[in-house]
């Protein structure tokens, strides 16, 4: 029994789900990153957890540092590992290039192409939403930059609106860190992708490189940062303190209504869950008017 079948409030369910990933750190022969963490692992234990949810995306993306050091063996491994999920998922995958990516090694041995510092982009129809992918890699730095022709490109793309709207995803998002330090990796010369995006149907931007989940408006356009499957920062020091730690694990789904886009950060844990709702909870209600619905689980009791 489907608990979408199930409703009490005023929204019908999602036009669309995507499943938002990011920052694997991918190393060949799965050699610890840092010496500290199992990359590999922490992967494996979060496609658990998604596959989990029971949820059937229309699309997977990646929001790149799919690998650490950009080799074609950590490219073999994530292919290894991703796609067999998301072919039980009957999903797409969008793969997106970060600062620890290397263009040549993810065009030829992550998605089949000519291996060349050609930006990796895309855009996918799924089922009236667009997703456009962008590279906001710098050859050989850190931080991120859209060149003229990028951006030529998206403004042709968004010159047609899509019937569900456009959803962007890049690897450095358009947002301040409070993180010190944080802004030497940032993206450069925000204000001429908000020049692009303005006035289109632009709904929503996923991005990653942060390894911690943040949120915040761009443009006007609401932008969701997905940590990290292989670290995430603590958040809990103090500001000029905060380093990597192996917990905090997540990944976020993105449910696209027709008046709004959310995204829930879903934490990669095995703490003890609760057993009010259930398969056959479902079935009950499913039996009951709304009225009695209601009656039966939203009054409150002495």
């Amino acid at each position: 029994m489907d608990a979408a079948s199930v409703q009490f409030g005023q929204y019908p369910p999602a036009r669309r789900t995507l499943l938002h990933v990011s920052d694997t750190h991918l190393l060949a022969g799965n050699v610890p990153l840092g010496g500290r963490f199992d990359t590999a692992a922490n992967l494996a234990r979060a496609l658990e957890a998604v596959e989990a949810t029971g949820i059937h995306p229309d699309a997977i993306v990646f929001t790149g540092d799919l690998t650490d050091l950009g080799e074609p063996d950590a490219y073999a491994a994530l292919r290894a590992a991703v796609e067999p999920v998301a072919e039980r998922l009957g999903a797409p995958v969008v793969w997106l290039a970060g600062n620890h990516d290397e263009r040549p090694a993810l065009r030829r041995d992550l998605l089949g192409l000519e291996a060349t510092e050609e930006p990796v982009t895309g855009v996918w129809d799924l089922g009236g939403l667009r997703l456009i992918g962008l590279d906001s890699t710098v050859p050989g730095w850190h931080h991120g930059d859209l060149d003229h022709g990028q951006l030529e490109w998206l403004g042709r793309e968004l010159a047609t609106p899509a019937p569900l709207g456009t959803i962007l995803a890049l690897h450095h998002p358009p947002l301040p860190s409070h993180v010190p330090l944080f802004d030497i990796l940032e993206l450069r010369d925000q204000g001429r992708l908000a020049d692009v995006i303005a006035g289109t149907d632009v709904r929503a931007i996923l991005a990653g490189h942060l390894h911690y989940s943040t949120s915040g408006t761009f443009a006007g356009v609401p932008v969701s940062v997905a940590a990290a499957t292989c670290y995430t920062m603590n958040l809990a020091r103090p500001a000029v303190d905060v380093n990597g730690m192996d917990a905090g694990q997540s990944f976020h789904l993105v449910h696209v209504y027709d008046d709004t886009i959310t995204h829930a950060v879903v934490p990669v844990s095995e703490a003890p869950t609760g057993d009010v709702f259930s398969a056959e909870w479902v079935e009950r209600m499913s039996r009951l008017t709304p009225e009695e619905r209601l009656e039966a689980f939203s009054r409150k009791r002495p």
